[in-house]
């Protein structure tokens, strides 16, 4: 009988069409109903089309357009969609577990669709970024701490000063060369340290405007040997302070120390440490431009990288422990007679610096983009004024505005109290 079946069509009581079709499944209509008011305020449901389904890939939909009755509020019909198309700018997003339903969502920072519906957002590439519209990427601008920026004027014209009153002392200590005070506390040392200094504050320059892979690598390698000159100096003025207040007890060492002029080997000691490190890091990994893709996302920032970050750190590490022993030995003498009274201001100088840079270290390590290139040029000038104002600027007041106490009486005095209170 089965094949009698499948070929078996008829016409039920309400004169629809029914056939088995091979799948033993009879077709399947729907009818289409359209809701038709009538003056009296009666309603009633009127065919206005059909969908048929025979089979799975059999589907016949029959609408009549003109049988069918909007509302008055619609000018024209309405579109059977759960959401409108996307515009660019927007990708498709399912919502729930229709098909035909989703929402449009705006593409992401550095994402753009330039199409209708678009699946998924383009990510731009690295040099470009998305317009707000996030339809087009467009080519990022090229940046760096500038002369021209405000911020890279403010440092230079800081650096400069201090250059210029740098300068200005060292003129002050040659030309007044011969006078106590500048005898007192090793003038040789002392000029040392002042152009070393000098060289500090010329060294923030390196730091400002395009970066070169010359500049990159005189940037982090003059910072460590200049600093690496004026920290020894500071230690060798304060070995000086010690070995003179030692020399005055029995004993022939310190005399001989002194005399030999032992201090004088430390600055060249300390800076050939500093070169061995510095000759170690262009070795393994030396200092080159970086581009900085994400610090500012329409921007590309052109930077130095410190290369090697261990040989970075053990540069900054070796100057931490020359602060770190200058503070130490100045510590010690500073309760010396007036006439030493040097020791007092190496010590308060070590203390500002070790607190710069022990700020500096993990702002600079949380620090982005431009930022991280004006730390180390603020950190480079914080550092290097406060040696200049803790330690010379005492012996400028004196030498300047008070030349009465420097004088050989006065000193004379100073060392010894009592033989000026009986005179």
């Amino acid at each position: 009988l089965h094949p009698f079946l499948r070929n078996l069509n008829f016409t039920n009581s309400i004169r629809d069409h029914i056939s088995l079709g091979d799948q033993r499944n009879s077709e399947k209509q729907y009818d289409i109903l359209n809701i038709v008011s009538f003056p009296a305020a009666h309603a009633s449901l009127v065919k206005v089309g059909e969908f048929v389904v025979n089979g799975e890939n059999n589907q016949t939909l029959v609408i009549n357009e003109e049988g069918v009755e909007w509302p008055v509020a619609l000018e024209k019909p309405p579109k059977s969609l759960c959401t409108q198309k996307c515009v660019p700018g927007f990708k498709k997003v399912k919502k729930g577990t229709d098909i035909c339903c989703f929402e449009c969502d705006f593409c992401l920072t550095g994402e753009i669709s330039n199409q209708q519906d678009a699946q998924e957002c383009i990510p731009c590439s690295e040099q470009k970024y998305s317009n707000q519209e996030r339809t087009h990427c467009l080519p990022k601008l090229v940046t760096y701490l500038a002369l021209k920026d405000s911020l890279g004027m403010a440092l230079a014209c800081t650096a400069l000063c201090f250059c210029i009153v740098t300068a200005v002392v060292l003129w002050v200590f040659v030309k007044h060369q011969d006078t106590p005070i500048v005898k007192a506390n090793n003038r040789t040392l002392s000029y040392i340290l002042l152009i070393s200094l000098l060289l500090c504050f010329l060294c923030s320059f390196l730091f400002i405007g395009h970066p070169h892979p010359v500049t990159c690598i005189l940037q982090q390698i003059t910072f460590g040997l200049v600093f690496t000159g004026a920290l020894s100096t500071v230690l060798a003025k304060t070995m000086v302070v010690l070995l003179a207040f030692k020399s005055m007890k029995p004993g022939r060492t310190m005399r001989w120390l002194l005399a030999s002029g032992a201090s004088n080997y430390v600055i060249p000691i300390c800076t050939l440490v500093q070169v061995v490190i510095c000759g170690m890091w262009l070795g393994l990994s030396p200092p080159c431009i970086d581009v900085d893709t994400r610090s500012e996302p329409r921007h590309l920032l052109i930077m130095c990288d410190t290369g090697s970050v261990a040989a970075f750190y053990c540069v900054l590490g070796y100057l931490g422990s020359l602060a770190l022993v200058s503070f130490s030995l100045s510590y010690l003498v500073r309760n010396l007679p007036d006439a030493f009274n040097e020791a007092k201001f190496l010590t308060f100088s070590m203390l500002v610096f070790c607190s710069v840079w022990v700020t500096f270290l993990p702002v600079y390590h949380g620090a982005q983009g431009k930022l991280m290139v004006a730390l180390e040029i603020f950190s480079i000038l914080a550092s290097s004024a406060g040696l200049l104002v803790c330690i010379f600027a005492p012996k400028c007041y004196i030498i300047l505005i008070r030349p009465d106490k420097n004088s050989l009486k006065h000193l004379r005095n100073k060392m010894d109290p009592r033989s000026n209170a009986y005179s």
